[in-house]
């Protein structure tokens, strides 16, 4: 049941990237494939911090900024703060895992 579940989020949240995100010949073209994080992030959090963390929208944090070490990045998504919904219930650890890892690529050089 979780496996399946998992498949159709990655199914969903695929169709709504490339519906949304760059095109199949963008992303052909500059040799990559969104990630699973890239994917969830896109879905789950995108809304409110921009596809490239940085929108702001809600009292989102601009996550380009970002200090926070992984372990802090992985307790926030688990549990939320202030606006922010916690996604432990939503999301596999894997999952949380690989959404904040893609949010570290978001980050600016210091």
């Amino acid at each position: 049941m979780a496996m399946m579940r998992s498949v159709l989020i990655l199914a969903v949240a695929f169709g709504m990237v490339l519906a949304c995100g760059d095109s199949p010949v963008e992303v052909a073209a500059q040799g990559r494939a969104p990630s699973e994080g890239q994917i969830l992030f896109n879905t789950q959090c995108a809304l409110c911090h921009g596809r490239k963390g940085d929108l702001g929208l809600n009292g989102a944090k601009d996550l380009t900024l970002s200090i926070m070490k992984r372990e802090e990045m992985i307790a926030l998504v688990n549990n939320g703060k202030g606006a922010m919904m916690g996604y432990k219930t939503m999301l596999s650890k894997k999952e949380i895992e690989a959404v904040v890892d893609h949010v570290i690529t978001l980050r600016k050089p210091a």
